[in-house]
């Protein structure tokens, strides 16, 4: 009878399992912390594309360049005048990265402005954009009315996380490193996810305990504090003063090669939900999955102390399992950056194969 017992206990747990994947490739997990389910919009997907037609004089090369003929990917997103405005990160054949912009009515079919809004310039931060460029932006909005944006600086050796500041989303001011002190400065870093609170169709940074609070990272991911958005300091194991890790990769699993923030952290009743990316590694993986490929997860931190895990997904809620998903500059990538509350529902816009942009959409609760 024990046996048997166990026997129907494996039998129920791999039928739970195995109708958590859908007809669409989603995984929906019953736990309420996470927003779930996400649905591809597979008749439109994917809804921007790279086009030969976009012309752009570079400052820098001192011609007019092709500045998205190469790749569209890893956009970021909000909501503005009931718009979604999708910042992206376009690639030049010569694989220079900078950002566009492209508005859309109803979130799903967008025009493009044909010139970017934030790239290398001749300027006191050519030295961390040039050649490699700008990539993978985040915004938020401040509280008082601005616009941030994180970004990774790459001058071809070392990524570093960047950030600027705008009032209108086509002009900014470069603020430079986000990461100043000296140890840290010239130390691989990027990707920065700050924590928001959701007012209406708006992403507000915000403190917690007199700071606000940034999640960034590409391999475990580590956390830094702000007074002011400007100046940030990383946490620190006070014995030994290293970068303190919040979340690292997990043998067996499909984040088992790195983890990396996806959009802005968001403070909700059960915590800080922070949508995150992942790889999964070449072995000691998730042999459902392709060696690296790149899929999103969710996890759950305190409400008071947003270095500390709660809770964390036991497997991804979208995955590479469309063509264009699968094939492109990097095989097997869903790369999620931009989520909005639109419409009465969340429009997660993600980069497929680091060459595209497709879109899900969850409903709001």
């Amino acid at each position: 009878m024990n046996l048997q017992i166990k026997i129907f206990h494996c039998l129920l747990a791999s039928s739970i399992y195995l109708s958590s994947f859908c007809s669409q490739g989603q995984h929906i997990n019953r736990d309420s912390w996470q927003i779930l389910p996400f649905t591809k919009q597979d008749a439109v997907n994917p809804i921007l594309k790279p086009s030969l037609q976009q012309a752009f004089f570079c400052p820098i090369q001192g011609k007019t360049v092709a500045w998205e003929n190469k790749n569209v990917l890893n956009p970021t997103a909000l909501v503005k005048n009931g718009q979604v405005h999708l910042l992206y990160r376009a690639q030049d054949s010569l694989g220079t990265s900078r950002i566009g912009l492209a508005t859309s009515e109803d979130g799903i079919h967008f025009k493009k402005m044909p010139q970017p809004i934030l790239y290398p310039a001749q300027d006191e931060f050519k030295k961390y954009e040039w050649p490699g460029g700008i990539e993978d932006p985040r915004i938020v909005q401040t509280e008082d009315g601005h616009y941030l944006i994180t970004y990774t600086s790459y001058d071809g050796k070392t990524a570093r996380l960047c950030s600027a500041i705008s009032s209108d989303l086509l002009h900014w001011k470069k603020l430079g490193p986000m990461l100043k002190e000296p140890k840290y400065v010239d130390l691989w870093s990027k990707s920065g996810a700050i924590v928001v609170k959701q007012s209406g169709t708006s992403l507000i940074a915000t403190k917690i305990n007199s700071y606000y609070w940034l999640y960034f990272g590409d391999t475990d991911l580590f956390m830094a504090q702000s007074k002011d958005l400007i100046h940030w300091t990383v946490l620190e194991d006070a014995e030994n003063q290293q970068r303190i890790s919040v979340l690292h990769p997990r043998k067996g699993y499909f984040d088992s090669r790195l983890v990396e923030p996806g959009p802005y952290a968001l403070l909700r009743k059960s915590g800080i939900l922070l949508l995150y990316n992942s790889s999964n590694a070449a072995n000691f993986n998730d042999s459902k999955f392709p060696k690296f490929t790149y899929s999103a997860a969710q996890a759950l931190f305190h409400l008071e102390k947003p270095y500390q895990l709660i809770q964390r997904s036991q497997q991804p809620f979208i995955w590479p399992n469309k063509e264009y998903e699968q094939v492109g500059e990097v095989n097997e990538v869903c790369f999620v950056e931009g989520l909005v509350p639109f419409r009465s529902q969340w429009f997660l816009y993600y980069g497929t194969a680091d060459s595209k942009i497709a879109v899900a959409i969850s409903p709001q609760k």
